[in-house]
């Protein structure tokens, strides 16, 4: 669709009329919303085949067997499945639509990437509606869709009237009760303060407002046309510099003596009967229809949209009756450009859940460390001959050669002495001298 705001159609017959028998039905379809959408529809039609079939007359009006794709305005985002079911009681056709997944559906119209939209119907009435070959819905058409295909067995009595002295209160006023005698209706509910008094300098003989005296009459005033004139009123200057001006009356408190419009306590009726409604009749209309994936052949499939976005793509349309037939087609369309591994589609997942880094960090993490934690090499555990190390709980025990005070040498950490013969002779002479200082000693 390459125009906004105008009505789209296109159509094209079936190589054969498809008949709904003992095979599944698969379609699917590409769209892509390049500009992403405001209001609008990418749904199917496959066009039912009767005896007044005009392909080139197609509309809104042309009679359809099924209607399935995307549909979002507003805030809705919708995938849309309504088959068109023959009552056959009276032969008109209905409407039956599946209920809306559970699934945020918002991404897939906001992310300007092309989906490839797919329904698997299954002649034991169930069907499957998928998203990139992720399934978000899955149900049965004899259970999951609005109407039900089969209506109620009973239905209430349209022409049943409520029973003259049906009592569906379920509680009345006690008619026993009387008004106490102290009870003063007349009461009201807020009285003046007796305790207030007015403020000094109150000006009860002056007004917060008064006609302004410099304010004259205009030249062109008509006391016939305009009626009397009268000064604009301004603010009292005497009031700007008192506590308040004009009467005064005390503030109001509540009354204790109020107690308002006297009414008797409810009780439960004796005489409650519960909600009336009418008696159930059996249903006129009543039908069993236990095979509605046998629906009206299909002869043509078409297009007929009306969107506020320009700029939507559908591509690689596939109607058929075998699922073999249909993987082997996505892998050669759009499974071409979808090739994602495992890390990537874990990455992708994290786009709309942020919460699974949480998961992979907790997933990947805790094995890592227990694995540390058992497998690193711990002298406490190791065989009674060898070194190991010791609490701080347990007895003491003797130092090792290795263990003796003194500094460390060259040779602790395998280094061998590399010394000439001047090194040794100064080894030498240093060792004499000592000795010859603890003969003075």
């Amino acid at each position: 669709m390459k125009s906004a705001g105008r009505h789209h159609a296109i159509s094209a017959h079936l190589r054969s009329v498809y008949h709904f028998k003992d095979k599944p039905l698969c379609l699917q379809y590409e769209v892509y919303f390049q500009k992403g959408v405001d209001c609008g529809g990418a749904y199917i039609k496959l066009l039912s085949d009767n005896a007044g079939f005009q392909l080139d007359q197609f509309s809104d009006a042309t009679p359809y067997t099924i209607m399935f794709g995307p549909d979002k305005c507003g805030t809705s985002y919708k995938v849309h499945f309504i088959f068109r079911h023959q009552n056959p009681v009276t032969g008109q056709y209905e409407e039956k639509q599946a209920r809306q997944p559970a699934t945020d559906l918002s991404g897939y119209f906001n992310d300007r990437k092309p989906h490839l939209y797919t329904l698997r119907l299954y002649p034991d009435n169930t069907y499957e509606i998928l998203i990139d070959l992720t399934i978000i819905s899955k149900g049965s058409l004899l259970e999951d869709m609005e109407p039900p295909v089969n209506p109620p067995r009973e239905v209430l009595d349209p022409e049943d009237t409520v029973p003259d002295g049906w009592d569906d209160r379920q509680r009345i006023p006690d008619p026993k009760a009387t008004k106490p005698l102290d009870w003063d209706e007349d009461a009201p509910e807020l009285i003046p303060d007796p305790a207030a008094q007015r403020p000094d300098g109150w000006l009860e003989e002056e007004q917060p407002f008064i006609p302004d005296p410099e304010a004259g009459q205009p030249d062109d005033w008509s006391d016939e046309m305009d009626g009397e004139w009268e000064a604009a009123l301004v603010s009292n200057p005497l009031c700007a510099r008192a506590v308040g001006c004009g009467p005064w009356s005390p503030p109001l408190l509540h009354n204790p003596a109020y107690r308002g419009k006297w009414k008797p306590p409810m009780i439960d009726n004796p005489n409650y009967q519960g909600p009336w409604q009418p008696r159930s009749i059996p249903n006129p209309g009543y039908f069993e229809d236990l095979h509605p994936f046998w629906m009206t052949p299909v002869r043509a499939v078409g297009l007929e949209l009306w969107s506020l976005t320009s700029g939507v793509l559908f591509d690689n349309i596939l109607l058929c009756d075998d699922l073999n037939i249909a993987q082997r087609w996505t892998q050669d369309t759009w499974g071409q450009r979808q090739q994602p591994g495992l890390l990537q589609q874990l990455f992708v997942a994290t786009v709309k859940r942020p919460w699974l880094w949480g998961v992979y960090v907790f997933s990947v993490g805790l094995p890592v460390i227990l694995f540390v934690s058992f497998m690193w090499p711990d002298k406490r555990f190791g065989p009674p001959d060898q070194d190991y190390y010791y609490k701080k709980s347990d007895e003491p025990q003797p130092d090792g050669p290795q263990d003796l005070e003194g500094p460390p040498s060259l040779s602790d950490y395998g280094v061998t002495s590399r010394a000439g013969p001047r090194k040794r002779e100064i080894k030498r002479a240093q060792k004499k001298s000592d000795l010859e200082l603890k003969v003075t000693e």
